[in-house]
């Protein structure tokens, strides 16, 4: 089966689209870097458990970030080198790093659904010890 000729202009479209992936990905990175820094200083003074349980889940999504961002910053990679390979009328070469760098969007995408259904998790159990709280 043969693929269709890309043109250099097709993996250039995807250049904004990753860009602004990264933007949100750093955006949420320095969110929960805020509140890590938040509950760490809260916890040192009370030592409350749920402070504890909040770390360990806010550490979970932050690993989640860090590998979203890899997957970011390597979907820009392959879709250079595709550039690059398209420019040089490399087609096969430029096709296959093009399809490569869709796959590390899609990647970092599918982890940016699983962190944000986290964080949604994470507020409501916070919502929900408020709750009790006022019970």
């Amino acid at each position: 089966m043969t693929l269709p000729e890309l043109p250099l202009s097709t993996p250039s479209l995807l250049f904004p689209a990753i860009s602004l992936l990264l933007l949100a990905h750093t955006n949420r990175f320095l969110g929960l870097a805020s509140v890590v820094r938040g509950l760490h200083a809260n916890w040192l003074t009370t030592q409350e458990p749920m402070l504890l349980a909040q770390i360990r889940s806010l550490r979970k999504r932050i690993r989640i970030i860090k590998h979203m961002q890899s997957m970011g910053v390597l979907s820009m990679m392959f879709c250079v080198v595709s550039m690059t390979l398209l420019f040089f009328s490399h087609q096969p070469g430029g096709q296959i790093t093009f399809g490569i760098s869709l796959l590390l969007m899609l990647a970092s995408l599918i982890l940016t659904l699983v962190e944000i259904q986290m964080s949604g998790t994470a507020l409501d159990l916070h919502l929900q010890d408020v709750k009790c709280r006022d019970e």
